[in-house]
Parts: structure tokens; C-alpha cells; sequence
């Protein structure tokens, strides 16, 4: 199916996946306004979103990532935020520093831990920077 079909089927709202945020986050100790920030980054709220390097869902998981989450269907909105949240949530805790975190949800977690600070790749400096400003606005804060 063509990515742009994809996107006519996609049966969810918007509202439908912030329940679902909402839900997962608050379960799991995470600031749903950051996962939101993390979704609109990663595939503009598109379920249906598959990155020219194998991403996929919402929340944009690699295939082995989903596979060690216990993820069924990364397409699947609750399952994909489901194991986003989770995944953030041991990033965030490994790392301690919500940056070095987004950076290791972007560009792996091996990467960071061995140099200690965001990598020097354009995409993920872009990517951090992204995340962060959409998340200091959705809290209403000036970035």
C-alpha cells in the first residue's frame, strides 16, 4: 500500500491519540505533553508513518526495538505508544538528562553512551531541538 493511502485509512482522530497518550504516559510516569512533542516529531501523528529505515507507527520504533518491547503491531496506536513510553521512560532514566535521552530515542542509545552528549549528527541535533521546542510549547512556555 502507498504511504499515501496509508494515511486516507488511518480510522483515528487526533483526540483519539492523545487519549491514548494520556493514558499511557500518566501510567508510566511520563509527561504526556513530552510524548506528544516526540509524536509530532516522529511521524506527524501518522499510525500508519514507515521511515525510509524500517521506523514505524506513531512513535517511529525500529523493527528490533518493538521486537524487545513485546510489541505485536507497531501500527497499532496503543500498542506503538505503549512501547514508545516505555522506551523513553528507561532512555530518560539511563541518561538522567532529557536531551542526551532524545537523542538516544533518535539516534540509539549506544551512540550517546559512548560519547556522553548528542551526537554530531545534524539529524539528531535537529531532532532534539524539534522535540524540545514543541514540548516547551505545548506547556506554554517561551522557547
Amino acid at each position: 500500500m502507498k504511504e499515501r493511502e496509508r494515511k486516507k485509512t488511518s480510522p483515528h482522530s487526533f483526540e483519539h491519540f492523545d487519549r491514548i497518550v494520556e493514558e499511557i504516559a500518566s501510567c508510566h510516569g511520563v509527561d504526556p505533553l513530552l510524548v506528544k512533542a516526540i509524536i509530532k516529531a516522529e511521524s506527524m501523528y501518522d499510525a500508519r508513518a514507515l521511515s525510509p529505515k524500517g521506523a514505524m507507527g506513531l512513535m517511529q520504533l525500529m523493527p528490533e526495538t518493538a521486537r524487545i518491547l513485546g510489541i505485536q503491531d507497531p501500527f497499532d496506536p496503543h500498542q506503538n505508544v505503549e512501547g514508545g513510553v516505555r522506551y523513553l521512560k528507561y532512555l530518560i532514566e539511563k541518561f538522567g538528562d532529557l536531551s542526551l535521552a532524545l537523542a538516544a530515542y533518535n539516534a540509539g542509545p549506544q551512540i550517546v553512551e559512548q560519547i556522553r552528549s548528542i551526537p554530531p549528527y545534524p539529524e539528531t541535533q535537529s531532532y532534539v531541538k524539534k522535540v524540545l521546542k514543541h514540548y516547551s510549547l505545548l506547556k506554554g512556555e517561551k522557547f
